[in-house]
């Protein structure tokens, strides 16, 4: 394919590898255009990054795995697709490929009659993934594209490939600009259907390089281009947001002898949401959803086979800043985990954006604070024999808020849990040196956790709603770690002992002399003991008393108190920190998470004290 005018009879796997990472790199190039136009059937303006997690998942594959057999490229395409597909319109991508791999897999080398059969049977796959059909969506752009290149086969005698993508990709175009007229959505808001010009620009990518393509040009750095939308997007009109998270797994088959249905699977998942799709083999499936309760969809997904790739993106965080809601200035956006405890309020008030961690009871896996509450946390903690295990968030999850958020904002900032405890902050590390944007995004070690990682990341936040720059805020961010502590009281210090934090020697010695410690967050971001006092009477004043000795009268400070299903508690110490601290700028209260929570137990307070600077 080095000549612009060589006539291509047929494709193998060599040529099908390049013409792919070809219209993958378009695709991934036009991430940022894709998501501003999203606006069905959910406009949370992620439809780009989730396309281009998808197809980059499958260009990796491509990169690692060159086989001049055509069908063998299709079927390590077609599982690739499967394991990286993000987003409605990329699990019905993944779907696609996993149709055109069943069509071609035998192939070698594909003829223009194989090649047009496996491209139909890609589209009936891809629609019959969804529950709910919808035309002038992707699906309608998929399907007309394989019925142009099907006829034309049939028609045309002694043509050759070049001649066949040019008149498919021709209809696709001019079923991308009808989609308008089949979608009151998209003509109402001045664009086409988001996953649809996806799908074109692939088709366009491949197209330009089968006629003018050379190799040299798939290793040369990509060029996130950008055309604003002629549209007119009501900032009023989010769609459909009965159902609140977009989530998705992946399903394994435990066993080889075990089949997916997913006609079964299929309609359980009906009964929870809507945009329902279930894509894949019967060996290895994607489902993606909308609905206001994960939890349910994992649960059902573990009845068939073993999950793993759990998502849940918050679509109304999403539609909020996609279009419009409170929109200024704002150029630099935070982003944290959730091992940071910040009130819910705050997080909906400052457009913090969290990225889960994982929770692992036994066989059932979790997403911290989305599809596991603090109060389902605990009460498991104490019901569940099997002590709980968490993991940080694979950098794919990273890389996708990452890719979401620079296509809105001109800086990424994430301040991580302290680096000290977790590998959490080197997973965001790894997926901030891999975004596609031309945004930039810094990774920062707060050197702390629980609410005084959420006291730094309040503050960052609070500026950058401001319209500070970058600079500005990520300055405040270094004078707020040296300015802020963390110390614990731990409810119960067996669940210490069980997660491995604590000897059984050392709880033996406790107990006996009625010895409580309180942990508190080193400079440098280790946790260690930072005191103690004796007895359970009288906990909290005591507890007080010794935080009361980390404040200083000269100087103002902001509290936040986080407390693991002991609110009353809470409740007691924030009234005594009240009445004795004359300088405070602000004092509140939310749930203790996982953090120290799954050390601790129910009954552990923290106190995150943050100097005012």
């Amino acid at each position: 394919m080095s000549s612009a005018k060589e006539t291509i009879r047929y494709i193998d796997g060599n040529r099908l590898n390049r013409a792919l990472r070809a219209g993958i790199r378009r695709v991934i190039s036009k991430q940022e255009y894709l998501n501003k136009i999203n606006v069905f059937p959910v406009p949370d303006g992620d439809t780009g990054t989730n396309m281009a997690f998808t197809l980059n998942a499958i260009r990796q594959n491509l990169v690692r795995k060159i086989d001049r057999h055509a069908g063998n490229t299709l079927t390590n395409v077609a599982d690739a697709a499967i394991d990286g597909a993000r987003g409605n319109s990329g699990a019905i991508l993944a779907q696609f490929f996993q149709g055109l791999s069943d069509g071609a897999a035998e192939f070698g080398k594909l003829s223009l009659e194989q090649f047009s059969a496996a491209v139909t049977m890609g589209a009936n796959y891809a629609r019959t993934a969804m529950s709910e059909p919808q035309e002038g969506t992707i699906l309608t752009v998929v399907h007309d594209f394989a019925v142009s290149v099907a006829s034309y086969v049939k028609e045309t005698k002694n043509s050759c490939f070049n001649a066949l993508l040019k008149h498919g990709l021709n209809d696709a175009q001019k079923s991308l600009a009808a989609t308008p007229d089949k979608l009151e959505i998209l003509k109402k808001s001045g664009v086409v259907d988001a996953g649809a010009q996806g799908f074109v620009e692939l088709i366009q990518g491949i197209t330009d390089f089968i006629n003018d393509g050379s190799v040299k040009d798939l290793n040369t750095p990509l060029d996130m281009a950008f055309d604003a939308p002629d549209a007119n997007i009501d900032m009023h009109d989010h769609g459909d947001l009965t159902f609140r998270f977009c989530t998705e797994c992946l399903i394994k088959v435990r066993n080889d002898n075990d089949r997916i249905n997913h006609k079964s699977l299929r309609e359980q998942l009906n009964q929870l949401g809507n945009s329902v799709v279930v894509a894949g083999s019967v060996r290895k499936t994607k489902i993606h959803l909308h609905v206001n309760d994960p939890d349910e969809v994992f649960k059902i997904a573990e009845q068939y086979g073993e999950v793993s790739g759990q998502k849940a993106d918050d679509m109304q965080q999403q539609t909020h800043l996609a279009h419009g809601l409170g929109e200024n200035a704002q150029q630099v956006v935070i982003v944290t985990d959730s091992a940071a405890d910040i009130p819910e309020e705050l997080m909906e008030e400052l457009n913090i954006y969290m990225v889960p961690v994982r929770i692992q009871f036994g066989n059932h896996s979790y997403l911290d604070k989305v599809s596991l509450n603090a109060e389902e946390f605990y009460a498991e903690l104490v019901n569940n024999p099997q002590h709980p295990k968490t993991s940080q968030p694979p950098p794919g999850d990273f890389r996708r808020q990452f890719e979401f958020l620079g296509s809105h904002f001109s800086t990424v900032i994430y301040i991580g849990v302290t680096g000290k405890l977790s590998g959490t902050i080197q997973s965001a590390q790894t997926a901030a040196e891999r975004v596609n944007t031309d945004s930039m995004v810094h990774v920062i070690d707060s050197k702390n956790l629980t609410n005084g990682q959420g006291l730094i990341a309040i503050e960052a936040a609070r500026l950058a709603k401001t319209g500070a720059s970058a600079n500005d805020v990520l300055e405040l961010i270094e004078k707020s770690i040296e300015k802020t502590s963390v110390f614990a009281y731990l409810g119960d210090i067996n669940y210490a002992v069980k997660g491995g934090r604590v000897s059984k020697s050392k709880k033996v010695l406790a107990d006996l002399i009625r010895l409580n410690p309180i942990l508190a967050s080193a400079p440098d971001g280790a946790l260690s003991t930072g005191g103690v006092f004796f007895g359970k009477h009288n906990r909290v004043n005591k507890y007080a008393k010794f935080l009361l000795k980390k404040i200083e009268a000269t100087k103002n400070y902001r509290i936040l108190i986080s407390h693991a299903n002991c609110l009353e508690d809470a409740e007691l110490l924030i009234a005594l920190l009240k009445d004795k601290v004359k300088n405070l700028e602000s004092i509140s209260m939310t749930e203790t998470g996982t953090a120290v929570g799954v050390h601790g137990g129910p009954g552990t307070l923290v106190a995150g004290i943050q100097e005012v600077i």
